[in-house]
């Protein structure tokens, strides 16, 4: 639930403030692009060191920081009057989203589950991909309350949503008297021995594996492709003539149809080869890319939505599943945190570049096409990682 109200008011919910900011401000595109792009450079700086944080003290006191400074930075960001005060207010988002998403809730995932850690993290990260039934609601508070009584709204109610669900959450299940999966400690379940030589790996010996520095790298390509879409979808449906409200609608589906990749790709994850589910899951984002950048049909944006959203979904579950079976649980707060530094490194150089290129071109046609390309080499380079164990 924390996931779900995060993800659409700071992640999937900004498409919705663009335009009502450039109209208001003059910005061009590029200056708002680089707003994300900011908030996706912090989350990326802090997400290494929330690993280290969440590993030592837990992941419910991370969660309880993170909740007070996304609902903080709401409030001031309804108050901007400059571009500086802007960024300061997108800075303090990063700051509290990082401590709302993937590191923290994945990591308490990582604890309670083993045998079936891809289905629980395919569930557990639907909340993000449900967040996308929130953006109509954003579209209509901003149009009937403007954009900045809709940040104080959307600021209020992170606090009231959040805090009560807080007192629920526990670190690992251990602390409560059980055991991951609900299992006695004698029960059937992973090797132990396999996994104590999992853990027997420093986290130095980890970091220098050639896989985890390939799926770094995928990381980057895949967030860069995602984000480039999801800031700019609609402005960019805006410039084909589709009204405010059908983009607004379309905004939306993406993350509630990446669902279907969360759950059903992480599902296989855990019966196949998780290399080759990454795979199927790049060539379904450069299919829905293709039709993106050829939407000679307005059906054709359904082919879109079917296929571009379960991509890149599938693989945030995907990656923390393989780095969880190739390295065990020790160290995999601070593994999740860098693999999710260097996707914010993509973050950086989605939305921004898509930007530059429309102020430049008048066109986003070349930055869809750019960006097939660049999953085609995410391909290659998944298939030069290790099968499980690096």
């Amino acid at each position: 639930m924390i996931s779900l109200y995060v993800g659409s008011v700071v992640m999937f919910g900004f498409t919705a403030f663009f335009e009502p900011l450039i109209q208001e401000f003059g910005w061009s595109y590029t200056q708002v692009s680089f707003a994300a792009s900011l908030r996706g450079m912090e989350m990326g700086i802090f997400a290494p060191l929330i690993g280290l944080f969440v590993d030592r003290l837990g992941q419910r006191k991370l969660l309880f920081a993170g909740v007070i400074s996304t609902g903080l930075g709401l409030l001031i960001l309804s108050s901007t009057q400059s571009l500086w005060t802007f960024y300061g207010a997108f800075l303090l988002l990063g700051l509290g989203a990082g401590g709302c998403l993937n590191v923290v809730t994945m990591t308490v995932i990582a604890n309670w589950f083993r045998k079936n850690l891809g289905k629980a993290l395919g569930v557990m990260s639907s909340g993000i991909g449900a967040s996308g039934l929130f953006i109509p609601l954003i579209v209509f508070l901003i149009d009937s309350y403007g954009w900045r009584m809709a940040l104080v709204i959307l600021g209020a109610g992170m606090w009231i949503m959040s805090f009560p669900l807080l007192l629920i959450v526990r670190n690992t299940p251990e602390e409560c008297g059980l055991y991951p999966d609900g299992d006695e400690p004698n029960s059937d379940g992973p090797d132990p021995a396999e996994e104590k030589q999992k853990s027997s790996l420093t986290f130095r010996e980890i970091i220098r594996k050639k896989s985890f520095l390939i799926l770094n790298m995928i990381d980057l390509i895949r967030v860069a492709a995602a984000t480039a879409v999801l800031v700019h979808v609609m402005p960019y449906l805006s410039n084909l003539g589709v009204s405010r409200t059908a983009a607004g609608l379309i905004a939306a589906a993406i993350p509630v149809t990446s669902i279907a990749g969360r759950v059903g790709l992480g599902w296989l994850g855990d019966l196949w080869d998780k290399r080759y589910v990454m795979i199927f899951a790049l060539l379904c984002m450069i299919l829905g890319l293709l039709v993106f950048a050829y939407p000679t049909n307005k059906w054709m944006i359904f082919l879109f939505l079917l296929f571009f959203p379960s991509g890149f979904g599938s693989i945030n579950v995907l990656r923390a599943s393989y780095l969880r079976e190739s390295f065990g649980k020790e160290n995999f707060g601070k593994l999740l945190g860098i693999t999710l530094g260097s996707g914010s490194v993509g973050g950086i150089i989605g939305p921004t570049s898509a930007g530059w290129a429309f102020d430049i071109t008048g066109s986003y046609h070349f930055v869809w096409l750019g960006y097939v390309g660049v999953l085609i080499v995410g391909i290659i380079l998944i298939l030069n990682m290790d099968k499980h164990r690096a």
